[in-house]
């Protein structure tokens, strides 16, 4: 009675295969193919769902079933994705669901990346104490899932879009097409289109050379942490920027939903941890409407594993109810 989840990403692809208790038994990290669309992904999902059952040294028909924890508009039903902008080419709808159970032969269920990591942490992790919080969870794009009453609010199908509320009227260019977005400032993806604009410009910086030495294409969120302890003129006042745009974003998300806690996570939250933290409560106090009631504000306790376990949670309605998942995970490069 074994399950997987797949946390898929802009920069990687995270399998874990869990057991009815809740152990970590196998899993599988790879990069996020950036070539051969969405086709490329899909083949890197099924193979690292076949390396994490492997190191499991399970078989695939083990497997109850698979959860995809995906960016971009989710179809629980029919199991596709659409518009996942941080994705390689996948600006309409790819039947995920469909073809990866084609591929695997197991069943697939399709969850929102971010959501399924905020259930993992509001059942699991740092909101495990409170009944209602908000997940922000900062890496290649800014995600957010609201949970009131111990239940995961959809609204319409796209609630808890955090990284899409409006930070600054006609600001930044946002990766969605818009302007003054959240994700503008505090999303990788936008960060480095900052950072290779300024550097365009003549100013200098260490952030491309620790991404070369570190083997990477992309500025990851531990070039980001590497170049912040290096002092780096231009990764600490981008990185300012965002938790400034963070602490508007978020303190907004709070005046109109008073929640008892805010989660921060994602591969950024996860690797600049507890002073990223820190530093966004202190950018988000003076914009409370109750700064003398301030809801608690922590850093996700799942590590990089947790967005995979919470995507092992969609298939949880097929176990007994009695059966626990439990694990901490890693952080992200």
């Amino acid at each position: 009675m074994l399950r997987a989840g797949v946390d898929l990403g802009g920069t990687k692809i995270q399998v874990a295969v869990i057991d009815p208790d809740g152990e970590i038994l196998g899993q599988c990290r790879v990069p996020t193919p950036q070539d051969h669309g969405p086709q490329g992904v899909l083949d890197a999902i099924a193979h690292s769902v076949r390396d994490a059952v492997a190191d499991a040294s399970a078989q695939l028909d083990q497997l109850i079933g698979v959860g995809v924890g995906s960016p971009g508009q989710i179809d629980v039903d029919s199991g596709t994705v659409s518009h996942a902008g941080n994705l390689p080419d996948w600006s309409g709808s790819v039947a995920v669901g469909p073809r990866l159970r084609e591929a695997l032969g197991v069943p697939i269920e399709v969850g929102n990346d971010v959501q399924v990591a905020v259930m993992a942490e509001s059942t699991l992790g740092a909101g495990r104490p409170y009944s209602s919080m908000i997940g922000v969870f900062c890496g290649t794009g800014v995600g957010g899932g609201i949970v009131i009453d111990d239940q995961l609010w959809l609204g319409r199908g796209a609630a808890g879009e955090i990284g899409h509320m409006v930070v600054e009227p006609d600001g930044a260019p946002c990766t969605c097409g818009k302007r003054g977005c959240l994700e503008a400032y505090a999303g990788r993806a936008a960060m480095e289109i900052e950072a290779r604009r300024l550097v365009a410009k003549g100013k200098k910086t260490d952030l491309f050379t620790i991404m070369e030495h570190k083997g990477r294409t992309r500025l990851a969120s531990g070039v980001w942490a590497k170049a912040l302890a290096h002092h780096d003129h231009m990764a600490t006042k981008l990185i300012t920027r965002a938790e400034w745009a963070l602490g508007i974003g978020i303190a907004s998300a709070v005046n109109l939903l008073d929640v008892e806690a805010i989660v921060i996570g994602g591969g950024l939250g996860l690797r600049l941890g507890a002073p990223f933290v820190d530093r966004i409560r202190s950018q988000m106090m003076p914009h409370l409407l109750q700064p003398e009631k301030p809801p608690q504000v922590l850093l996700a306790t799942l590590g990089d594993l947790g967005g995979a376990v919470g995507a092992g949670l969609l298939v949880e309605h097929t176990v007994a109810p009695t059966e626990q998942l439990g694990a901490v995970g890693d952080h992200d490069d």
